[in-house]
């Protein structure tokens, strides 16, 4: 039976490698398909495991449709490469804390080919939709000063939407102008809050606030009308409300405020490994994502400004076809 050793293997990433709630599900559901694919190819211990059983598992993923789409209707095709390569990386982490541990003396994952992985770039808001979006609300009740206080503290601070949902009173340090996050894998940092999110917050706070509490609330900062935390999917759902009434009508995911801020501290010169620690990313490979993005809005800026970018050459240049190095 394999089930008991995937079982340890979760607890061992859920308290010991602190990995993500998200990183567990995946690693989850994943190993789950294996176990029972292995069950049905009669495989009852982790020895037995071999790369061509990998091999071809691996095979049989890469045919098996996609369940249903967003909206419940099935999809057609086959999965993507993403999804492989996630499959590939959760047997890989399997295995190695298999030898680990010493249940088996050999990584059979250790060879696995990585499929690879189209990264899309991520997409973000120009400067003046920022400005509709954060503009502040005309009404100020309650949840309006909530949902633009949020607004002001994703994109001046970067945060993810499970860090503003699980942000507490106690992390705010508004004097000193910074929040104590906590994020992914519950790690620490601190991160700034400038002046027009600060002073977003203590109006919220003042007379926002307030009035959502009940006896039971807790002591996040964000509430509902009801004085509950925010389940993720409201949160967004208030969010994209605002985000349709500030007239913006392309469709904004919920990290496009966060890979706002980043792109547009890149483009005005903050360092990288500075916009790194800001977002709580644990590798500068998964930051340098936005130097594609700022690079590509430095070639549109050029393209639109340079009084020769968009001329071509004269037909009779003279100094031959040769090209000069250098």
């Amino acid at each position: 039976m394999l089930e008991p050793l995937v079982e340890e293997f979760l607890v061992h990433v859920r308290h010991e490698r602190g990995q993500s709630a998200h990183t567990q599900r995946t690693y989850a559901a994943q190993l789950a398909r294996f176990t029972t694919w292995a069950s049905s190819q009669g495989i009852g211990s982790l020895r037995e495991v071999s790369l061509q059983h990998l091999l071809a598992f691996l095979q049989q993923e890469r045919i098996r449709p996609p369940k249903t789409s967003g909206a419940g209707r099935p999809r057609s095709g086959n999965l993507g490469s993403s999804s492989v390569y996630l499959t590939v990386a959760a047997l890989r982490a399997f295995f190695r804390f298999a030898v680990a541990e010493n249940f088996i003396t050999t990584d059979p994952s250790e060879n696995l080919p990585l499929p690879g992985r189209w990264k899309q770039l991520p997409k973000s808001l120009d400067s003046q939709e920022i400005e509709r979006i954060l503009t502040p609300p005309t009404e100020a009740t309650e949840a309006a000063l909530c949902d633009h206080a949020v607004l002001e503290v994703a994109y001046a601070s970067g945060l993810r939407l499970a860090e503003l949902r699980g942000i507490r009173l106690e992390q705010l340090q508004l004097e000193a102008g910074f929040i104590h996050v906590i994020g992914k894998g519950d790690k620490e940092r601190v991160v700034p809050v400038g002046r027009a999110a600060r002073a977003a917050l203590e109006r919220y706070l003042a007379a926002g606030r307030p009035g959502l509490v009940t006896p039971k609330s807790p002591s996040n900062v964000f509430l509902t009308r009801r004085g509950t935390p925010f389940a993720p999917v409201t949160l967004w759902l208030r969010i994209k409300s605002w985000i349709r009434r500030a007239g913006i009508e392309r469709n904004v995911t919920p990290h496009m405020l966060r890979h706002s801020f980043a792109t547009h501290l890149l483009e005005n010169g903050a360092d990288l490994r500075v916009i790194q620690e800001l977002l709580g990313h644990a590798s500068i490979a998964t930051t340098e994502t936005y130097t594609h993005v700022a690079g590509r809005r430095l070639r549109e800026v050029h393209d639109q400004f340079h009084p020769r970018a968009r001329k071509s050459p004269p037909e009779n240049s003279q100094g031959g076809g040769d090209e000069i190095s250098g």
